[in-house]
This record gives structure tokens, sequence and C-alpha cells, in this order.
């Protein structure tokens, strides 16, 4: 059960933390990304679908190549609506090191997921039978560090609803975040989440409740048009030297206002949780997100919890971009103060 012990050590943190938070947005209020590496050429490509082709170790030395991106019904498959695959390789010998990079994909029609070395980094939309089509969001996603081999296979799994489909236009590409915090750990990912005002109460349920990738808007993932109240749960182990460490919770951004619990503390909140509040803070879904913890509060020996309870006025909805991790106060300070001085 959640409870509230520690508030007032998290008071005396309150002024800290504002300023650090809110103080910052002037800096900047969105990801200045680089490319570093350009993936629009030839891929392999495939219609059906079998999840075997999520397999770095698949041969698909007998698939077609296709130009990526292009619509597929410009490439020879006219009149084609269903599920396809594309797949690519890529060194990381090319990629600057300790960088936070992102997988951009552009426009892809209608619902896509996709797998880096088998892994799935990201999806939108959502796939029959519950079809709901993300034909017109841009979509980069947090490529996670310790995924990363020397050579790395791409897989993406497309459904197409009818009109144009696959991988249609953009700008793809492995990005580099300029801006982006240096964590210590990188908890961005597949998170546990649930709609509702008092989802949080069934967090030993956690296991039934929905995977959904962060960062990245709800509405892109299957809750289109939702508005509302939502929870999002995250079960994590540590390492022994980042629990004697004084850690740093960083969220990103949250659309539209949050309130935070680890190992079942209230850690932090971005103003009271109720619906006045983005009213009152309307620029409150483009401040960034950090939490410092209390000590003692993480553990090695067991599984850590985090609780992010999110309600969300109108439009993009959820912890929607930035970096999501755990970072030491020292390294948050140094980078905050480096930001500054630019």
């Amino acid at each position: 059960m959640i409870h509230t012990s520690n508030i007032s050590y998290l008071r005396s943190k309150l002024i800290l933390i504002l300023f650090l938070l809110f103080g910052s947005v002037s800096i900047s209020s969105a990801q200045d990304l680089k490319k570093v590496m350009d993936l629009s050429h030839r891929w392999k490509f495939s219609i059906g679908d079998k999840q075997e082709w999520a397999n770095p170790e698949f041969n698909d030395s007998d698939w077609e190549w296709i130009d990526v991106p292009s619509a597929w019904e410009n490439k020879g498959f006219h009149g084609y609506d269903g599920f396809a695959w594309y797949r690519t390789t890529f060194s990381a010998r090319q990629l600057p090191d300790r960088q936070a990079l992102y997988l951009q994909l552009g426009y892809i029609d209608d619902v896509h997921e996709v797998f880096v070395n088998g892994v799935r980094i990201g999806l939108s939309g959502k796939f029959p039978p519950r079809f709901s089509t993300a034909y017109n969001v841009f979509r980069s996603y947090k490529l996670p560090p310790d995924l990363l081999q020397e050579t790395n296979t791409i897989a993406v799994r497309v459904y197409d609803d009818g009109g144009e489909g696959g991988i249609v236009h953009g700008n793809l590409g492995v990005m580099m975040d300029v801006d982006a915090v240096p964590l210590d750990i990188d908890l961005s990912g597949s998170w546990k989440f649930k709609t509702g005002q008092y989802a949080h109460e069934s967090i030993d349920q956690i296991e039934s409740w929905d995977d959904i990738i962060v960062p990245g808007n709800w509405e892109d993932q299957g809750y289109k048009n939702y508005d509302g109240y939502a929870c999002y749960a995250l079960e994590f182990k540590l390492e022994e030297e980042f629990v004697k460490d004084r850690m740093v919770l960083v969220l990103g951004k949250i659309d539209d206002i949050d309130q935070v619990f680890v190992n079942g503390v209230l850690v932090g909140q971005s103003g009271e949780f109720k619906p006045q509040t983005v009213r009152d803070r309307s620029n409150s879904w483009q401040q960034l997100r950090g939490y410092y913890l209390p000590t003692n509060l993480l553990s090695a020996s067991e599984k850590n919890t985090i609780v992010v309870r999110v309600y969300d006025a109108t439009l993009g909805g959820g912890i929607y971009s930035g970096s999501i991790g755990l970072i030491s106060q020292d390294h948050y300070i140094q980078y905050w103060n480096k930001r500054r001085n630019k």
C-alpha cells in the first residue's frame, strides 16, 4: 500500500527540486537531436507475419529488397493491405560512446512495433483485433545502451489497414540527443500501464496491467483520445553502489501533471495532483521532471518499484519525452551547471 512517510524530508528538498526542475525550463524545452547514422537505404522486406522475424539470428537472405522510406505500394506491392516486416542491420562502431541515442523511423502506416536485437523498443497504434491507426505519428524511440552490440538488427513489424502502407516517409536514422541527462541507470523501455484514477491501488496486480513504452504518448500506443487519470509502474533491481549514493529520479516530460512514488514513498509531484493544477500551471507539460530520492530508500536486495500517477487534461498524455532513469545527485548538479554555462 502506498504511504507518505518521509514527507518532512521531501518538503525540505522542495525548494531545491523546484529550482532545478522549473528553473531549468528556460534553458531548453525540447530535445536537440543530431543525426549520427543515416538509415534511409534499402532494407529487407517480406509480407506476412511471423514473430521469429524479430530474431536477429533469422536468415532473411531470400527476402525482397525495398527502398526505405517509401510506401510499399510504390515498390511492387500495389493493393496489399495486411502485415509485413522490414529488417536491416547497423554497426555500433559508427556510433558515439556514452550518448543518448534514438532510433528515428519517420511515419509508418498504420500500426507498427520495433525490435532491436530481438527486444521490442517501441510501438505505435494497436494491431487487430483492437485496431487503432497511428499513421500520422512521427516516431523516434530510445535505444537502450545495454542492448547494443557490435552488429545490431532492426526489425519493424507493420500492419496496414488500407491505402498506403509501410515506412512511408520521414528522416530515418540513429539520432543523438545532445542535451540528454547523462543517466547512471537507464529505465526507459517497457513499463506497466493502467488507466483510471485509482489504478495505483491495484499495484499488487501489476502483471495484469498493459505494457507501454516509456517515453511515448499513450495516445500513440492504443489509448487514442484518452484524457484523464492513468498510472505507470516499473519494477527493477539495483546494484549496491547506487543504493549507497544519493540519487535523482529523472522522468523526462509528462503531460500534464504527475505524482511519483518509489517503494511506496511519495518522492515528488508537479503541484497538487488535481485537475485545477493543470489550469493554474498550463505549461507543466513542458517541464523536465527530476525528483531527489531520500537516502536508504532504494534496495539492492529486493526489487524496487516506481509508480507514476498521471493526469492529462487534453491532447497528448503520459510520460512522453526525454531521459528516463536514475542519476547521482553530484552528476545531476554537474549536468545542470554545464547547461546553464552554455
